[in-house]
């Protein structure tokens, strides 16, 4: 994985395989199907889905309801890397 390639699969939920905060410092980008999203949890670009939060419903233990798109997936990073 290059410096400025976003890795397949990311995740914003620390719980989740994978999480990875040091990816995530970047400030990582989506475009979905050619829209700027700012909502996803979760994404995979070899599987051409996003998770993104369902309204304000939670689930019993309080964390929010996901519901996954599918469709083309392009990240990108925000900033640069720190040399």
């Amino acid at each position: 994985m290059s410096d400025d390639t976003p890795p397949d699969r990311l995740s914003t939920n620390p719980r989740s395989p994978h999480f990875n905060a040091e990816v995530l410092t970047r400030d990582v980008g989506i475009r979905f199907n050619g829209v700027e999203k700012t909502n996803v949890e979760e994404y995979c670009v070899s599987e051409g889905w996003i998770r993104v939060e369902a309204g304000k419903a939670k689930d019993r233990y309080g964390n929010p309801l996901t519901i996954k798109l599918k469709g083309k997936v392009e990240p990108y990073f925000k900033t640069k890397p720190e040399a």
